[in-house]
């Protein structure tokens, strides 16, 4: 992307218009410290006319044609196709992301914006249910339709800072509800690009704003009696603490997670232990390990702990490390230095108290190295806690039921993922796991932005993934034929 793009001032979107404030932040890259843009504040003033705005259009967005709301999906995910590029670097530029993982993540977000226009076009067709089932419903027929239920206030985080706008903004609008969505201060950059490809379409004015306000004005709209739908992706003490202060709002929570890889007994074959420690060794440091869904710990059977913990390790290393901006890199920096401190804090802890460091454990700057940790205390930070870095644990244990009770150890449930070839193992893992996705044959890494995605415990309330984030979007509303000839 050339320098002139890069050190730009980004304007926000304020009901569907570039707007700019009275003042400016920096975005600064993690991997080196240059500057990636300027981006806008916006006033108070200026957030109050975005609510207001949202406000006033519900009820004509609601009603607005599907035709129109799934044309202006469908742009928004083809512009993104035309843009792939420049937009991975954007993304890779402001999150430190390496290129493969940012051109997945847009990736993604197109695959968002094309399911949402495509169930925009079927959503909200209606079931019909005749209710002369009993004699005093004669001649009696309820159909029950689905409605916004108000302004949705999306609350995005940074580590995926384009897709997870597109699965705060792609639902709203698919079932037209007004949005203000707030993109994380390290990451704006990406959400307002998604502003300004929204701002091509002839969606109504006010149906969307995109403002980049600082985490501590955060409050102030959370409280705003406009705004009834909050969804919500971060960390589950922010999120719990949005749904404590505001209890009849309707809150969607994607909170934390310490996701465990599962191997049992059975997947015992080298080509199965190769296929495990790759996935396993891949999918606990991509994104630089900032992912709910990353392996941090590793669950397995003492068969053949012995045999694979080389594997594993080997995996681990041979990622390579290193600038974001070039194609080779499969780990980035994490998004400040002060979250690779915090890894190196909870490593060190944890080798204070007994841990074996088998790899990594060394911090430069924002960047920390791909570590591996066996034997780690169970009441160390790392065990408790969503590491939200490139770290992964390992433990062995005696059978299935033991392996399952590890998992359920947790005060997380976001995803798991079980490596058997055993049907029946499966079916019981899905039975015995507190968790809301249970990944057979691979690792709980693995998501599909159209299937259910959310978790049990504290890892939040409600679910993602277009259709069912359209679910909690909105509420059932019934009614009821009175004297029809059925």
């Amino acid at each position: 992307m050339p320098n002139e793009t890069v050190a730009a001032t980004h304007a926000f979107w304020l009901a569907g218009r570039r707007a700019t404030g009275e003042e400016t932040f920096d975005v600064t890259s993690p991997w080196d410290g240059r500057l990636v843009g300027k981006v806008a504040v916006p006033t108070d003033a200026q957030v109050e006319e975005a609510v207001a705005a949202a406000y006033a259009v519900r009820d004509e967005f609601a009603a607005t044609p599907a035709h129109v709301r799934a044309a202006a999906l469908d742009h928004v995910s083809r512009r993104l196709v035309e843009r792939t590029e420049e937009i991975a670097r954007l993304i890779s530029a402001e999150n430190g992301k390496p290129m493969k993982w940012a051109r997945g993540e847009v990736g993604r977000a197109v695959s968002v914006f094309r399911f949402a226009a495509e169930e925009s076009r079927r959503f909200n067709g209606g079931e019909a249910q005749r209710l002369d089932t009993d004699a005093g419903g004669t001649g009696r027929l309820a159909l029950t339709r689905r409605f916004p239920r108000g302004v949705v206030l999306g609350i995005a985080p940074f580590n995926f800072p384009l897709n997870l706008c597109a699965h705060k903004i792609a639902p709203a609008i698919a079932v037209g509800a007004p949005i203000i969505l707030k993109p994380a201060p390290a990451t704006p950059l990406s959400g307002l690009l998604i502003g300004e490809l929204l701002a091509e379409t002839e969606l109504p004015t006010g149906a969307w704003s995109v403002l980049p306000v600082a985490n501590d004005r955060m409050p102030t709209l959370v409280q705003d009696e406009r705004l009834p739908v909050i969804s919500f992706t971060g960390s589950d003490k922010v999120g719990f603490a949005i749904m404590d202060s505001v209890p009849r709002k309707h809150c969607t929570l994607e909170l934390g997670g310490n996701g465990a890889a599962v191997v049992l007994a059975d997947y015992a074959s080298e080509k199965d232990l190769d296929w495990a420690a790759t996935r396993i060794g891949t999918f606990s440091n991509y994104q630089g390990g900032q992912s709910c869904i990353s392996v941090q710990r590793v669950v397995a059977d003492a068969s053949l702990y012995e045999r694979l913990v080389p594997k594993i390790i080997a995996a681990v290393e041979a990622q390579v490390t290193g600038d974001p901006s070039d194609d080779a890199t499969d780990v980035g920096p994490l998004v400040s230095e002060d979250a690779a401190k915090r890894v190196e804090a909870w490593v060190d802890e944890a080798v204070r108290g007994g841990a074996r460091l088998l790899a990594g454990g060394k911090r430069d700057g924002a960047s920390y190295a791909p570590t591996v940790l066996a034997d780690v205390p169970a009441d160390v930070t790392i065990s408790c806690e969503e590491v939200f870095g490139p770290v992964l644990t390992l433990t062995q244990v005696d059978g299935e039921d033991a392996a399952f009770e590890t998992v359920n150890d947790s005060k997380y449930g976001l995803q798991a993922g079980v490596f058997t070839h055993d049907v029946q193992a499966a079916f019981r893992a899905h039975r015995a796991l507190e968790v809301g996705g249970v990944i057979v044959g691979d690792v709980p890494s693995y998501r599909a932005d159209q299937m259910p995605y959310g978790g049990a415990k504290q890892s939040g309330v409600g679910r993602e993934g277009v259709r069912y984030a359209m679910d909690d979007y909105t509420y059932e509303r019934v009614m009821v034929f009175t004297g029809l000839a059925l």
